[in-house]
C-alpha cells in the first residue's frame, strides 16, 4: 500500500520502454505500475513491421509478453482505451468504465497516421500502415489484387511499399514533393534512391498531388492527380506522415502546441506536474521527434526522475541510418546545408549507384551534416565526429572516402578520438565509456556486452560501431579481437575463403548449413557469393547464386541513374576491328544508347531499358564480342598504349600482351574489381602504375607493379619486380591475385589490401617469389582451375529462354519503362536533368553529367 502507483497510457515501444527503465532501477520495490494497450497485444517493434509480409509473425516482433509482465508485477489491461483523465482526483477512466487512480500519470499515447483528405479515401481496400491489424488487412486486400500504391514517400511510406512488394503487387509510390524521404535526403541522394528502388520494380510517382480515388477501369480504383494524370491500382495504402495522439491531453486542458502535441519541459513534465508525456505525443521546445530513440531518452529521464535522480532531456539528435527496400540510407545531422555558410562536399557514382554529401561549418573545421545513399559505412564515424565536434582533416572532401576517412593518416577521428562520453548506442544511451568498462570487467564477445550494457539491442544501427569499440578496447587489453564476418558465420571472410577452397562447397546453402546459421543477410551473402565465383566461377545466375547477387550482376549491367543499364562489351587492350567498331556504331543508333569511349579504353553504351539488354547482347555475340564483367567486382580492364608496333619509343610489344593478359584473367571474381595496364616503355602512357596489376617494358623484360590505385584515393603501385619474362611475370601475377583472393576482406581493393598486409610488400614478395608459405603451386593451380571455367555470361544467359523471363521492367507486363525523360546534348540522347547545381567557381552544371560515370567532388559554399 506505500508504493506509488504509475500509469503508463500506452504500451507501444516507447511506453514499454519506460515500463522497463523503471523495473531495471528499482526492481518493483518503490512503484506499481499499471498499463493500457488499446490494442489485443502488448508492445511489439513497429520498426521491423514490414518483416511481416517477409515471413515474421507477430509472435516474433513481440518485445515482451504477458508472463514477463506478471513476472515483473506489472499490471496491464488489452483492448482498453483510456477516455477521460479526472485530475483533480488523479483517476483515469476507460472506455469500458474502469476507474484506476494514479500518483504520477505516464502518456505514451505516440501518434496516428495523417490520411489526407482526399475523396474516397475510406473506401474498403483503403489502408494505413501502423499496426499489426493494419498489416492483416493489407495483406487481405492483397490477396486478391494485382497492383499497389503507397500514398507517401517518407520512411514509413518506404517500409510500405516494401510491403506491397513482398505481397507479389505491382507497386507504385505517390509523393508530393519532389523527392523521397524530403526531410532526410538532399535532392541528390533523393534522386540515386528513387533510382534505385525503380531499379527493383517499384515506380515512383513525384511531385503529385492526389485529389480524389474512384472507381477504376482495369483495376479496383484509380487514383486522380491535380495535374490530370491517373494511376489505377486495386489497393491504398496510406503513409503521408503522423499527427501526435493528443486527443486525450487536449480533452482535459493540457498544454497543446500550435500544431498540436503535448508540451512538455526537460524533465518530460506537462503543464500538469503529475503527468507525464513521452514519444511522439510530446512536444518539447516546439519539437516532436518521430523517432523511436529520441523516444526512448524521454523514458529514460522520466524514470530517472521519478525514482530521484538528477535527469534532463535536452533534445536529440534525429540521424537515421537504414535500409529501404534493399537500398542503404544514412541521414547525419543538417543533411540539407541549412546552417549559415555551411559548405558541401558531393561524390556521385552512377555505375556503383552511390551518393555521398558531407556538409561543413563555413570555416571548415566543423561537420554538420551528411547524405549518404547507397554506402553507408561511413555512418558511425561521421556521426561521432559531428556529435562529439571532432576535428576534421585539412581536406574534409576526404570524408567521402568509403570506410569514413577515419584512419590516422587522413587526419580525421578514429575511435581513439572519442571521448569516454560519446554516445555510441542512443537507444540505450550507452556511451564509449559504458562499453570499455564492461569489457574491462570481462565481456568479450558482443552476445555478453548486450547482456551487460544493453548496446546495439534496439534499432541496430549502432551494432558496427559497438563492435568495433569492443575489439579496439579488447586488442588494448591483449586479448584475441572476435572478426566475424556477420552473426550467420561466425568466421573471417579469409577463414571462409579457406572453408570453401579446401572442403569444395559450391554453394551458399551449403556452407550455411555446414558452418553457418540462419539465412543469411546482406554482409554474408554477397561476400560468400563472390569467394564461390573466385575459385569455382560457376554462372552466377544459377539458381542456387542468383540470390547472392546485388542489382548489377542480377541484370549483367550497370544500372544508372534513369534506372536504364549500360552496356559494356569487352575490348581486350583498347584493340579494336573497324568491323567490331561498325557493330557498335550501328547498335548505338539502333537502340539510341549514348556512346562513349572510357579511360579503360573500350566503348560504353548508356540508357538501355532492362527488355532490350537481350536483344542488343544477341546482336553482339554474334559478332564475336563478350562481356566486359563492368557489372562485377572483377577483372575489367587491360589498358595498354600502342607499343612497339607503332610507337617509335616503344620497347615491347604493350599491345599484344594487353590482349593475351585480358584473355587470360577475364571473368575472373575477386574481392572487389580489379584494373590492369600495359605500357610499352618507361614513358607510361598506359599509366601502369596506378592500376592493381601495372606492367612496363624495359631493356631487360618486364617491370611488374603492384596494388595501384586511381579515383578517391590514389595510391601509386609498388615495383614488385623488375626485368621478368612473360613466364614468371604471369606465374607472378597468378600467385598475387589467388593469394589477394584468399586473404582480403570484404570489398577491399588490392592497395588497402596491402596497406593491412602484416609485413607488406616485403611479405608478399616471400610469399610469392621465394614460397615462403610453400603455396606457391597452389595458387598457381587454383588460378589455373577458377580462369579454366571462364564463360561470357551473356552468352550463357541469351541461350536460356528460362533466364531471359527475368529480363522485363514489370511482374505482369511487357510494358517498357514510361517514365524516361530525355534531353539532346551534341547530338546524344542523355537524361533530362531535374535541376542545376553550381560549383564553387561558380560554373554552371547539370547535377546529374550525363549517364556515364561520375567520379566528382564538388565544393558548394
Amino acid at each position: 500500500m506505500d508504493k506509488k502507483r504509475i500509469v503508463v497510457v500506452g504500451n507501444g515501444m516507447v511506453g514499454h520502454r519506460f515500463i522497463e527503465e523503471l523495473c531495471d532501477r528499482n526492481n518493483n520495490s518503490e512503484f506499481e505500475i499499471i498499463t493500457f494497450s488499446e490494442e489485443p497485444r502488448l508492445a511489439y517493434d513497429r520498426v521491423q513491421l514490414s518483416s511481416f509480409f517477409s515471413g515474421k509473425t507477430a509472435n516474433d516482433l513481440m518485445l515482451t509478453s504477458e508472463e514477463a509482465y506478471d513476472d515483473k508485477c506489472v499490471h496491464y489491461y488489452l483492448n482498453e482505451k483510456v477516455v477521460a483523465i479526472q485530475r483533480e482526483n488523479k483517476c483515469v477512466v476507460t472506455d469500458k468504465g474502469r476507474e484506476v487512480f494514479y500518483d504520477k500519470l505516464v502518456l505514451a499515447t505516440g501518434s496516428y497516421p495523417f490520411v489526407p483528405p482526399i475523396q474516397g479515401n475510406d473506401q474498403a481496400h483503403c489502408h494505413v500502415y501502423r499496426t499489426i491489424e493494419d498489416l492483416e488487412a493489407i495483406r487481405a486486400s492483397g490477396d486478391t489484387s494485382q497492383v499497389g500504391v503507397v500514398v507517401g514517400g517518407g520512411l514509413l511510406g518506404l517500409e510500405a511499399a516494401n510491403a506491397i512488394q513482398n505481397m507479389g503487387l505491382e507497386t507504385h509510390v505517390v509523393e508530393f514533393a519532389p523527392r523521397l524521404m524530403a526531410v532526410q535526403l538532399d535532392d541528390g541522394g533523393g534522386e540515386l534512391l528513387k533510382q534505385k528502388i525503380t531499379s527493383l520494380g517499384v515506380t515512383i510517382h513525384t511531385e503529385k498531388a492526389t485529389k480524389a480515388i474512384s472507381a477504376g477501369n482495369a483495376s479496383r480504383y484509380k487514383l486522380e492527380f491535380a495535374d490530370g494524370s491517373e494511376l489505377e491500382t486495386d489497393v491504398v495504402v496510406f503513409s503521408a506522415g503522423i499527427r501526435p495522439q493528443d486527443a486525450l491531453a487536449k480533452a482535459h486542458d493540457l498544454a497543446l502546441g500550435e500544431r498540436g502535441g503535448i508540451v512538455v519541459n526537460d524533465s518530460c513534465q506537462t503543464s500538469d506536474s503529475d503527468i507525464y508525456a513521452i514519444g511522439e505525443c510530446a512536444l518539447w521546445e516546439g519539437r516532436i521527434f518521430g523517432l523511436v530513440a529520441p523516444g526512448y531518452q524521454m523514458a529514460r529521464v522520466v524514470a530517472a526522475k521519478l525514482c530521484g535522480e538528477e535527469a534532463a532531456f535536452k533534445g536529440a539528435d534525429m540521424s537515421t541510418k537504414l535500409k529501404l527496400l534493399g537500398v542503404d540510407v544514412a541521414s547525419i545531422g543538417d543533411a540539407h546545408g541549412n546552417t549559415p555558410g555551411a559548405q558541401s562536399y558531393t561524390f556521385s557514382d552512377g555505375i556503383e549507384q552511390v551518393y555521398k554529401r558531407v556538409i561543413v561549418s563555413e570555416d571548415g573545421t566543423k561537420l554538420l551534416g551528411a547524405v549518404l545513399v547507397g554506402d553507408v559505412d561511413s555512418y558511425s564515424h561521421l556521426l561521432q565526429t559531428m556529435l562529439n565536434d571532432l576535428p576534421l582533416p585539412e581536406f574534409p572532401s576526404v570524408l567521402l572516402l568509403s570506410d569514413g576517412a577515419a584512419d590516422s593518416d587522413t587526419g580525421s577521428a578514429g575511435l581513439a578520438s572519442l571521448p569516454d562520453t560519446a554516445q555510441i548506442c542512443s537507444c540505450y544511451d550507452v556511451t564509449k565509456g559504458t562499453i570499455k568498462a564492461a569489457v574491462a570487467a570481462g565481456c568479450s564477445s558482443m552476445a555478453e556486452l548486450k547482456v551487460e550494457t544493453k548496446a546495439s539491442t534496439g534499432c541496430g544501427g549502432c551494432a558496427a560501431l559497438t563492435k568495433q569499440v569492443m575489439d579496439t578496447e579488447l586488442a588494448a587489453l591483449g586479448h584475441e579481437v572476435n572478426n566475424d564476418l556477420c552473426e550467420h558465420f561466425h568466421y573471417t571472410r579469409q577463414e571462409l575463403a579457406d572453408i570453401v577452397r579446401i572442403k569444395k562447397v559450391k554453394t551458399f546453402d551449403d556452407l550455411l548449413e555446414s558452418h553457418g546459421s540462419g539465412l543469411g543477410c546482406d554482409i554474408c551473402k554477397p561476400t560468400v557469393g563472390s569467394i564461390l565465383a573466385s575459385f569455382w566461377n560457376d554462372y552466377v545466375l544459377k539458381d542456387e547464386h542468383i540470390g547472392l547477387q546485388d542489382t548489377n550482376d542480377n541484370y549483367l549491367g550497370n544500372m544508372q541513374k534513369d534506372g536504364t543499364y549500360s552496356v559494356v562489351p569487352r575490348v581486350a587492350g583498347g584493340e579494336i576491328t573497324p568491323d567490331k567498331l561498325i557493330v557498335l556504331g550501328q547498335v548505338a543508333k539502333q537502340y539510341d544508347l549514348y556512346t562513349k569511349v572510357t579511360g579503360g579504353q573500350r566503348i560504353d553504351l548508356f540508357g538501355a531499358q532492362l527488355h532490350e539488354l537481350p536483344d542488343i547482347w544477341k546482336i553482339l555475340v554474334d559478332a564475336g564480342f563478350e562481356t566486359g564483367h563492368a557489372y562485377g567486382k572483377s577483372v575489367r580492364t587491360v589498358k595498354s598504349c600502342v607499343g612497339s608496333t607503332w610507337c617509335r619509343y616503344g620497347i615491347d610489344d604493350s599491345v599484344g600482351f594487353a590482349i593475351n593478359i585480358e584473355d587470360r584473367y577475364k571473368g575472373l571474381r575477386s574481392p572487389h574489381k580489379l584494373k590492369f595496364a600495359v605500357s610499352g616503355c618507361t614513358r607510361e602512357c598506359a599509366e601502369a602504375q596506378s592500376k592493381d596489376i601495372g606492367i612496363i617494358a624495359t631493356e631487360n623484360g618486364w617491370n611488374l607493379y603492384v596494388c595501384g590505385n586511381g579515383g578517391m584515393r590514389p595510391r601509386h603501385g609498388d615495383l614488385f619486380a623488375s626485368d621478368l619474362d612473360r613466364v614468371d611475370l604471369i606465374k607472378y601475377i597468378d600467385r598475387i591475385l589467388m593469394f589477394y583472393i584468399r586473404t582480403a576482406d570484404r570489398l577491399q581493393r588490392t592497395s588497402v589490401w596491402l596497406e593491412n598486409l602484416e609485413g607488406g610488400l616485403d611479405y608478399l614478395k616471400q610469399v610469392v617469389i621465394e614460397d615462403k608459405l610453400s603455396i606457391a603451386d597452389e595458387l598457381e593451380k587454383e588460378m589455373a582451375e577458377s580462369l579454366g571455367q571462364y564463360q561470357c555470361e551473356w552468352k550463357t544467359t541469351i541461350e536460356s529462354p528460362e533466364r531471359l523471363k527475368r529480363f522485363k521492367h514489370f511482374i505482369n507486363s511487357e510494358q517498357a519503362d514510361s517514365g524516361l525523360k530525355y534531353i539532346t546534348e551534341r547530338g546524344q540522347r542523355v537524361p533530362a536533368p531535374a535541376e542545376k547545381e553550381t560549383l564553387a567557381d561558380g560554373v554552371g552544371i547539370q547535377q546529374a553529367e550525363k549517364a556515364q560515370r561520375i567520379d566528382v567532388v564538388e565544393i558548394q559554399g
